[in-house]
């Protein structure tokens, strides 16, 4: 009941104020379980998809959006139970990965849509990077579940870094069709398996997005850009200290008195 308010009034309210557009929606089936696996732009993703779907969308969230202390931690726990999120738990040995892959197998098992971002993170740029072979696949060969690629697309533009207010425009969903990987049903531990059945999802998703794609974690990306804008600021400091000390050096010569 919760899930249904969230999405009429969440749901109604992105459609209404943004209008995404959306190609595919005959590839979702109409019960059942499948796995929606997209790219990843925007924090908004996560909404868009929901509000478009006839049936509800489960994704992974952090623990800590649902246990935070104070009527303001309530709220957002509810909203996020609202809109189809579900909690993990990042702690222990193996952190998220585990527990994404155990949360997803239980929303399959049940009968349920589970949406997952197999770059693992937001993209930096708007390029496509290299999938994980960990959650998307071993999920899918675990339960035989199919896979359903999805793109969104310009969801990143509608609130860039730094922009409080969301511009408004149409952002657009593209959903393939269903890919069957029951053949390797069973085998998810074998890791070529893994990224032979990540590779090909991400192929699919690249086609439908027309995004650039980078063979190359999102996440080593973001380390990239982190140490090229480190880099530059230090270059730059240390070129403003070098200025100050000839400002300060030329201001004694010009003290002096002359010969």
């Amino acid at each position: 009941m919760i899930y249904g308010a969230m999405k009429f009034s969440i749901g109604g309210s992105l459609k209404l104020a943004f209008r995404p557009w959306v190609e595919g929606l005959e590839n979702i089936p109409a019960e059942g379980p499948a796995i929606l696996a997209s790219n990843h732009l925007s924090f908004s993703d996560s909404f868009f998809l929901p509000a478009v779907l006839d049936r509800k969308v489960t994704f992974i969230a952090k623990a800590e959006y649902f246990t935070s202390p104070g009527v303001k931690g309530k709220l957002t726990a509810a909203f996020f139970k609202g809109v189809g999120q579900l909690p993990v738990d990042r702690s222990g040995a193996r952190g998220a990965g585990e527990a994404a892959i155990n949360a997803g197998i239980d929303v399959i098992k049940s009968g349920g849509l589970f949406g997952i971002y197999p770059e693992g993170t937001r993209s930096p740029d708007g390029r496509l990077y290299r999938g994980k072979p960990g959650g998307l696949a071993r999920v899918a060969l675990a339960t035989g579940a199919p896979v359903i690629p999805v793109a969104m697309i310009d969801t990143e533009k509608i609130q860039p870094p730094g922009k409080v207010v969301p511009k408004l425009m149409r952002p657009g969903i593209r959903i393939g069709k269903p890919l069957d990987f029951s053949r390797y049903q069973g085998m998810e531990g074998d890791r070529f398996i893994l990224r032979s059945v990540t590779d090909e999802v991400m192929y699919e998703i690249m086609k439908l997005s027309g995004q650039e794609y980078v063979d190359i974690y999102a996440t080593a990306a973001k380390r990239q850009i982190a140490d090229e804008a480190k880099r530059i600021a230090d270059e730059q400091k240390a070129a403003e200290k070098a200025e100050r000390a000839r400002e300060i050096e030329q201001a004694k010569r010009a003290e002096q008195p002359g010969d």
